[in-house]
């Protein structure tokens, strides 16, 4: 059987890159393979450590290769990008994976389960339905309001919308039957959204670390279910700092000279859960004048000096580091710190 210290797959849709080294300093092994021929490919080598991108697809061939008793890792795709060499193809590509995966100091991403995966696809799920809804009202006002049919802004106000675009006589049959057309798509798109959001909460009640997160404030069934599908070991975290870092609630750092300079929050890595956390942080502001406790305290004192959307980033930030330290330690919230008056 070949026998590798280390190797690298580039991933691809039909095609994919494999190089292996034998030793340190020596000899490596670039070889294109099909799609159906890895499986093939990896029983003929010794179990070894194997490196991919996190990309489409990793973590279902990192689930496999693990079942087959490889090591495998998945690297951000920015992380490699320094270790590729001149030029641009798979080969290359490969190889940087490969030497990117040997620095004692990189990061590496958790493979999800398929189970972890799958709830992260319903949440991209509703999220993509969520904005096609938000396209068809945009689109349905915009019309009406060339015939002078106008309502207040909200999601909720739609019905209202289309009570007076029905009761229009003036309203052109074309244009009526456009709207009907529009009413039916919104229809059909507000029952998918609520068919999802169920699926989402039944997960969340089978899920022990979602049900304990959604005892912090501002983290409901959709923000504990999403945390926890997405960070199957928090482990890889050194500190909530550092899981705060990740999701980009963290200001950014321009220090040099021994002087240290912050600016705004970065907003790099995962977009989705930030915006989430955001959200449920402006929630918490809106009751936390009616609450006491330690965290009640924090947040009233930072609001009196600072602007109220730098005060939900910040705790924002801080619900970030609760739900590291509560997956981390299985201790649950400690409702002391944030009851009613």
């Amino acid at each position: 059987m070949t026998k590798f210290i280390r190797a690298a797959i580039d991933l691809g849709k039909n095609y994919f890159q494999v190089h292996g080294l034998e030793s340190e300093g020596g000899r490596s092994i670039s070889r294109k393979v099909k799609r159906s021929k890895l499986h093939e490919v990896f029983s003929q080598i010794d179990l070894c450590r194997v490196g991919m991108e996190a990309c489409g697809s990793a973590h279902y061939w990192a689930r496999q290769l693990v079942a087959m008793g490889h090591e495998v890792v998945l690297i951000p795709p920015t992380y490699i990008k320094p270790y590729v060499k001149r030029g641009k193809n798979d080969a290359v590509d490969a190889a940087a994976i490969c030497e990117a995966m040997s620095r004692p100091d990189m990061r590496f991403v958790p493979i999800k389960s398929a189970e972890q995966q799958a709830i992260l696809m319903l949440h991209k799920t509703r999220e993509l339905l969520i904005k096609q809804r938000t396209m068809a009202v945009n689109a349905l006002r915009g019309h009406l309001a060339e015939f002078g049919i106008v309502a207040a802004k909200g999601i909720g106000r739609v019905d209202e919308l289309l009570a007076q675009a029905k009761a229009d006589a003036a309203l052109p049959p074309i244009a009526a039957a456009a709207v009907t057309c529009i009413a039916q798509h919104l229809e059909g798109l507000n029952a998918s959204i609520t068919t999802v959001e169920e699926e989402l909460a039944r997960a969340h009640k089978q899920n022990p670390i979602s049900r304990v997160l959604d005892e912090i404030p501002g983290v409901g069934t959709l923000v504990a279910s999403v945390v926890a599908a997405s960070v199957p070991d928090p482990g890889v975290f050194k500190s909530g700092r550092d899981f705060a870092a990740w999701l980009g609630l963290t200001p950014r750092q321009n220090s040099s000279g021994g002087k240290e300079k912050l600016g705004a929050i970065t907003k790099q890595g995962n977009r989705y859960i930030r915006k989430m956390l955001v959200t449920g942080a402006t929630s918490v502001l809106r009751v936390v004048g009616k609450r006491t406790g330690a965290l009640a305290d924090w947040i009233n004192a930072l609001r009196a000096r600072k602007p109220e959307r730098l005060v939900a980033v910040a705790l924002a930030n801080k619900l970030a580091r609760i739900c590291w330290a509560i997956m981390t330690t299985g201790e649950g919230f400690r409702t002391d710190t944030y009851v009613k008056a």
